[in-house]
């Protein structure tokens, strides 16, 4: 009885605190990775604004061999977001009034993250999401990268073999394991490897000497040179000669941005193996690494014949911007 009642003391007080600091206790958050609840009344989501919406958050993934949208969206009457509703980890508001775009987390949830559109009319309304389309993306986009990389914390596989290899950081769930041979830790290659019902999603990292891609003169073509010798060297396929390289078919895509603070070459495209009937997507990161004069090459891949590849890559991406150079 002593003891309950010491409990019950212990959880009033710590309340008590919160109450007076002004800690509000939040639910967890919930929903798939890559959905957006959108909060809007049936007559706007039903006309042009709807359809705005619709054309700015489903426009087709890139480097996908098939079209798949970027989010899955959910509408949510404004009259009806309430309760469990509220607790949808990306949130997108739309609203009738004074002109205005804000970006909040853990407004209703944690974590969560919370986007408001609102206009005076059906016009303004769509100027602001035009306006504004590009911190929708990017803001859903973090909250779910955070998302995915949080879940796999919950179960981390010990890569310090990889770690003191490349001398980073990285982080991936103890679903994947190192498929290495002792010929590939030698010239320090990784290969990570995780089994899903319909095939596998793999992630390679190796290092490459910073004289290795000239960044005046063709990306792209220097990286297909990069990735068809890297996949000649270690990817095999399943007939003798055949290895995966960078399907001429489809030209990759290729950005410029930060990953760790440092400048990347980010490029998605689509692999497949000569002689056989094998393909899918590859998202390859090349992180300029300045101090010790050398790429660090992130590329994950994935085989998963006639089934959405969407999520797959995106947990790939997930591990690979886990990525913290030493």
């Amino acid at each position: 009885m002593r003891k309950l009642l010491g409990l019950v003391l212990i959880v009033v007080t710590v309340f008590s605190c919160d109450k007076k600091k002004g800690v509000r206790i939040l639910p967890e958050s919930a929903g798939p990775i890559n959905n957006i609840a959108i909060v809007i009344d049936n007559e706007l989501w039903e006309n042009t604004v709807g359809e705005t919406l619709r054309n700015v958050l489903t426009t087709p993934v890139d480097g996908l061999p098939q079209e798949e949208p970027l989010f899955s969206l959910r509408q949510i009457p404004s009259q009806v977001f309430t309760g469990f509703a509220k607790e949808n980890r990306n949130v997108l508001k739309i609203e009738q009034g004074e002109a205005d775009f804000k970006i909040a987390r853990d407004v209703h949830a944690r974590p969560q993250k919370v986007i408001l559109v609102r206009g005076k009319d059906i016009a303004e309304i769509k100027s602001q999401i035009e306006a504004n389309t590009d911190k929708i993306i990017s803001g859903f986009k973090a909250e779910d990268i955070r998302e995915k990389q949080r879940q796999s914390r919950k179960s981390l596989y010990n890569a310090s073999k990889i770690e003191e290899g490349l001398n980073i950081n990285i982080e991936f769930p103890t679903t994947y394991r190192i498929t290495n041979t002792i010929a590939e830790e030698k010239d320090k290659f990784y290969w990570i490897k995780k089994d899903i019902p319909t095939g596998y999603t793999n992630i390679l990292l190796y290092e490459l000497p910073i004289t290795a891609i000239n960044k005046n003169d063709s990306l792209v073509s220097q990286i297909i040179k990069v990735r068809d010798s890297i996949g000649k060297k270690y990817i095999g396929g399943p007939t003798d000669g055949s290895y995966m390289a960078t399907d001429k078919a489809y030209a990759p895509h290729l950005y410029e941005i930060i990953l760790d603070n440092k400048p990347t070459i980010e490029v998605k495209g689509i692999w497949d193996v000569n002689g056989a009937f094998m393909s899918g997507p590859f998202i390859t990161y090349f992180i300029e690494d300045k101090i010790n004069k050398r790429f660090i090459v992130a590329e994950g891949f994935a085989y998963a014949p006639n089934v959405s590849k969407r999520n797959h890559v995106f947990e790939l991406e997930s591990i690979i911007k886990s990525i913290k150079l030493n």
